[in-house]
Formats: structure tokens, C-alpha cells, sequence
């Protein structure tokens, strides 16, 4: 961490670099480029280089569509898949700001570092780590996406049931190149499900990192002639891809989650932040499970948590707290997928940590039954809410969450309550083919 200007330029130089990757998402958590040649780095470094921001989704109109590209210098990498005898092709992410120099509010990028900052402000720092599933399918004569998965093999498996093992092989190399440090890499319980992880970082890294991960995931996967997708559920019948993502609070170089004379090992803030997880889970999942297709992953019997609990054995719940403790004490909330941004999803997950521990939540008991088998009467008694049923369910409870709304922006809540409104209706008045199917022939 901490590269300046002069050690960018200094590597660029070194690794004979040619072109330049200005690299940003959109609300929604598409990876955005604009490319630029090596000898436009010094003004891009100095945030020059402009764009339109009315043609990315959910920025501006088109009124007042100039932005600015503000490049973290510390994410300067090369492409490892690029032939660098033409020379080589790097990237650096970037917050998007207004050409007044005043930060743009509609950056996913920025809205996480403001809740970084409150954090900060009460004295920690947040480290998260997810764990991304993807699934591998094969694609047909003209190159688009099947349904068909390359294999047969689930939990673990190893070649040759594994097909996508080279290919999967070849995204950990490239990761590796890229800086990640992969603590590791098998095959999912689903045919074709695959996963990869990397090890925690800060909050604004593992984000980074990511929307990067995702990216190359695709890019290697193309070159296998493979399509990987990080929809949540794409075949009915089978698991669905998650995002696990663990979290914890440090003060200096002290986890403030672990606190080894309590019940649990767990201290007052790691209560108040699995309490305040689980009050604000319903908003949040609007975020961390933002299609309407996230929701035929979130229902009983295939892994995912549909109930707002906690435990420290069983993973029904929405929160499981791993067994070590120490250093590595933390909170693993099991509901987001891989479809989030990732920026966001960290913000408004870390936000409803932090407000359980300003206002000194105390979560209930944990649930170490398996929730799957219980009755609803015993859920019911338990006092053990689901999380919302579908999109337009979690847009109302994250209307109803100012807390939420807050970690969002009033820009950026603006516009994904417009759009994914919309594509709650788009869905909602669609005919499918369940119903045609079903109906069409009985009446």
C-alpha cells in the first residue's frame, strides 16, 4: 500500500507498457474501462481524463455528464494474458469525481470509503473476505452461453470428473500474477460450480479485488471456449452460487470481535454487530441479493439461508460465527451473492454492523437446530423471521431502512430503487414458460 504517482509511472516504464485500463463500476457493479495510451498516465494520474456519465447506468443525465477518473495508484497491475512483445496493457481502478474536483456521490467506490470513514471515526477498520461461486457452462456454435455444464462432478471432486479443472488452474496463475493470494480452489457441490478464494484484505481491497476477480474469472473462462457465470441460480434444481463473506473489526492490530472471558468468546461489538446484522438484513438484501433471480437461490433445502438467525455450529442460519477465534475471530454472513457490487454490498453490510454496535444490540440465543427442519409454529415461537421472499419485497423493507438507505446515498438509492423497480415489473408482468406449461392446455 501507499504507491505515489512516481512508482506507477516508474513500473509502466519497466514493464514497457503501452496501453492503460481507467478502470470503475456502475451502481449495479459492471466493471467499466477507459482505455488510454501510456503517455496520457501522468494526466491520468493527475484525474484529467474525462468521461461521458450519462451512458453509464445510474450516474447522470445528460445535462451534466462530464466526470473525472481519479486512479488509485495502488491499483496498478499488468494483464498477465496480454502479449507484451506489442506491448504490455495494465489497469488502475478509479473513483469518479465531478470536474469541480468534488467527489461524484453516484460512485459505488466512494460511497463504501464514506462508510469506512465512520468507521474510522469510531476507532476501526474493517477486513472482509467473500467467497465467490461460479458455474462453468459450455457455449454453442456461435459463441453464446448454454445451460450445459462441462461435468458431472460435485464436492471436491478432481479430474477427470472436473473438466473445468485446466481452466480453473489457469484463473488461480492469473490471479496469483495479479497480486491475490489464493488460499483456495475446488469444485462445488454442483455440476459445473466452481470456487476460488482469496485471502481477506481491507474492506476497500477485498472490493477491488472483487469486481477484479470477476473479470478475469470471465476473461480465462472465454479462453477455455467456457462461459462462467456469477448468477445466482441458474439451473433449478441444483445450489445456486453464493457469496459468503466473512467480516471483522480491528483497532490497530487488535480484533475487537474476540474476547476470550465471554460467552462465545465474543465481545460486546461482535454481538452489537451480529445484532445489528440481523435487524438489518431484510433491507440490505436488496443489495447484497440484487435480481430477481437471487431469490430462487434464497429458499430451503439448497444451502442458502433464508432465516434472519445466528449460530456458532450449523450454517441454516443467515450468520455463522467460524470456530477460531483469536486473530481470526468473525462474522460470516452466508445470504449475498455474486451478483452484488461488491462495494456496495460491503457498505451497507458493515453499516448495519456498526449501527447494532452504536446502539449496543444484543442479538437473541444463537440457533444451533438445523432451521430447515423446524415447523413454522417452531420458528414462529423462536421468533425466527425469513428474509424477504423476492425483489420487490426486499425494495420495501430497504425503503423502510433509513439506516440502509443512508449507506447507500440518496443518489445511488434513487436510481437502483428506479431501475430494479422496474425490473421487478419487467419480471412481474412477463409470461414464462412454468405458466404456459402449466395453463395452457387445462384452460
Amino acid at each position: 500500500m501507499g504507491s505515489s504517482h512516481e512508482d506507477v509511472l516508474q513500473m509502466a516504464k519497466e514493464m514497457k507498457v503501452k496501453f492503460i485500463r481507467l478502470q470503475f463500476t456502475d451502481i449495479f457493479g459492471a466493471l467499466k474501462n477507459v482505455a488510454i495510451p501510456v503517455e496520457q498516465l501522468t494526466k491520468a494520474l493527475e484525474g484529467e481524463i474525462q468521461f461521458d456519465g450519462s451512458s453509464i447506468e445510474g450516474f447522470v443525465r445528460i445535462e451534466e455528464s462530464d466526470m473525472n477518473l481519479v486512479p488509485d495508484p495502488d491499483t496498478f497491475v499488468l494483464f498477465p494474458w496480454k502479449p507484451r512483445e506489442d506491448g504490455a496493457v495494465a489497469r488502475l481502478i478509479c473513483d469518479v469525481y465531478h470536474p469541480d474536483g468534488n467527489p461524484f456521490v453516484g460512485c459505488p467506490r466512494g460511497q463504501l470509503q464514506k462508510v469506512l470513514e465512520e468507521a474510522g471515526k469510531m476507532g476501526y477498520t474493517m477486513n472482509a473476505g467473500p467467497e465467490a461461486e461460479f458455474f462453468l457452462f459450455q457455449v454453442d456454435e456461435k459463441g453464446r452461453p448454454t445451460l450445459t455444464t462441462h461435468d458431472e462432478a460435485g464436492y471436491f471432486d478432481l479430474a477427470p470428473s472436473d473438466m473445468g479443472e485446466n481452466a480453473r488452474r489457469d484463473m488461480v496463475l492469473t490471479l496469483t500474477e495479479m497480486g491475490f493470494e489464493i488460499e483456495a480452489s475446488h469444485h462445488e457441490v454442483a455440476p459445473g460450480q466452481h470456487e476460488i478464494d482469496f485471502k481477506y484484505s481491507d474492506a476497500l481491497t477485498t472490493a477491488d479485488k472483487l469486481a477484479t476477480f470477476r473479470w478475469v474469472v470471465r476473461t480465462i473462462a472465454q479462453r477455455h471456449g467456457l462461459h462462467a457465470s456469477f448468477m445466482p441460480k441458474p439451473i433449478f434444481g441444483i445450489n445456486g452460487s453464493g457469496m459468503h463473506t466473512h467480516q471483522s473489526l480491528f483497532k490497530d492490530d487488535t480484533n475487537v470481535f474476540f474476547e476470550p472471558n465471554s460467552e462465545y468468546q465474543l465481545s460486546n461489538e461482535a454481538m452489537g454487530y451480529i445484532a445489528g446484522i440481523l435487524e438489518h438484513a431484510p433491507a440490505f438484501t436488496a443489495v447484497t441479493n440484487p435480481t430477481v433471480n437471487s431469490f430462487k437461490r434464497l429458499v430451503p433445502g439448497y444451502e442458502a439461508p433464508v432465516y434472519i438467525a445466528w449460530s456458532e455450529r450449523n450454517r441454516s442460519p443467515l450468520v455463522r460465527i467460524p470456530s477460531r477465534r483469536g486473530s481470526s475471530t468473525r462474522v460470516e454472513v452466508r445470504s449475498p451473492d455474486p451478483a452484488a457490487n461488491p462495494y456496495l454490498a460491503l457498505a451497507v453490510m458493515l453499516k448495519g454492523g456498526l449501527d447494532g454496535i452504536q446502539r449496543g444490540l444484543t442479538p437473541p440465543a444463537p440457533e444451533n437446530r438445523n432451521i430447515y427442519e423446524m415447523s413454522w409454529e417452531e420458528r414462529e415461537q423462536r421468533g425466527i423471521d425469513s428474509l424477504p421472499a423476492n425483489l420487490e419485497e426486499a425494495l420495501k423493507a430497504l425503503e423502510n431502512d433509513p439506516v440502509i438507505q443512508s449507506a447507500l446515498g440518496e443518489h445511488i438509492w434513487d436510481r437502483f430503487k428506479e431501475a430494479k423497480t422496474r425490473e421487478w415489473d419487467d419480471f412481474r408482468t412477463a409470461v414464462h414458460p412454468w405458466e404456459v406449461e402449466k395453463y395452457l392446455a387445462r384452460f
